[in-house]
């Protein structure tokens, strides 16, 4: 006999303004219990220090989750200079020091190298894999890595203040983006060092920080009614791809898993979700007339 999930089969996004002090594992983890809820993920990991959207995806929403992690996010953030720290932000420990102060026109100056497609080094202490590990449990038992770049696209980074100790940014990029990665390395290019000193993000594909449930109202309207009316559809995780409408007799099939013919068109191999009544059906590969799927919901 198969052992009965713990929690209920609900299933779409919380969007969580996270404070300040806590991982984001631990938010999903209080979000999967105040709405007891069988299953729960993330889209897009935020630092413990970090604050803004944490989106949260419960259910067959969780199927959603890469289309939503591959969306463009922003940050506004501050780089503070003069120290380069062994995390790169605030809470690690002082590596390096200098007495430069870049003004807002060198920064300005320096800003279009680290837009567009760039390479970045992840920080050490990051949840990137070295031989199956990760970089932030070897940095913590003091082993230095020689990280490989990785590829970034950086939409836009602008000044948005600046004063002699340090400047305040706002940056949208594409997935795997590191901020604390950028004010070091913005340090460096400046003849100074630098660090993260506060971060948030403020939105993340569909979902911004401002239409954000805070902890304290999470904690208080815990296993309530009223907290259903912070539950959004399953179909925001899809919001950046064609949707596609479909016939009862279309749906059933890519239910199960087939092919099924749509009743609009799209690029030939385009990905693409079919609706039927305002709800996701399937997730999969248009081609001649036909939905291929690769993900279905079974949210009935």
């Amino acid at each position: 006999m198969a052992r009965r999930k713990k929690g209920r089969p609900i299933h779409g996004w919380v969007i969580v303004d996270k404070p300040a002090g806590i991982g984001s594992t631990q938010v999903v983890g209080k979000v999967r219990w105040a709405f007891d809820a069988q299953k729960a993920g993330h889209a897009g990991t935020l630092d413990p220090d970090a604050t803004g959207v944490l989106a949260v995806a419960l259910g067959e929403a969780t199927k959603t989750v890469p289309f939503v992690t591959d969306a463009l996010k922003a940050y506004r953030f501050r780089v503070a200079w003069g120290a380069e720290t062994s995390t790169d932000d605030a809470s690690g420990e002082t590596v390096a020091t200098s007495e430069v102060r870049p003004d807002a026109a060198a920064v300005e100056a320096a800003l279009p190298a680290f837009r567009g497609q760039i390479e970045q080094i992840p920080p050490q202490v990051s949840a990137v894999r070295v031989e199956g590990e990760r970089a932030y449990d070897l940095a913590r038992e003091g082993v230095e890595m020689d990280l490989a770049p990785r590829p970034l696209w950086v939409e836009r980074l602008e000044i948005i203040a600046a004063d002699a100790d340090g400047v305040e940014l706002e940056m949208v990029c594409g997935k795997g983006g590191y901020v604390r990665s950028i004010a070091r390395d913005l340090g460096r290019a400046l003849g100074t060092y630098g660090h993260v000193a506060w971060l948030r993000r403020l939105w993340s594909g569909p979902f911004e920080a401002e239409a954000g449930i805070s902890l304290e109202e999470l904690e208080r309207l815990a296993r309530t009614p009223e907290l259903e009316a912070h539950l959004r559809p399953l179909e925001m995780g899809l919001a950046d791809l064609p949707a596609l409408p479909v016939t009862e007799a279309a749906a059933t099939r890519l239910r199960h898993g087939n092919p099924a013919e749509v009743l609009s068109g799209a690029e030939f191999g385009e990905t693409c979700w079919a609706v039927r009544d305002g709800q996701a059906v399937a997730v999969g590969t248009y081609k001649a007339g036909m939905l291929h799927p690769s993900k279905v919901f079974q949210t009935g």
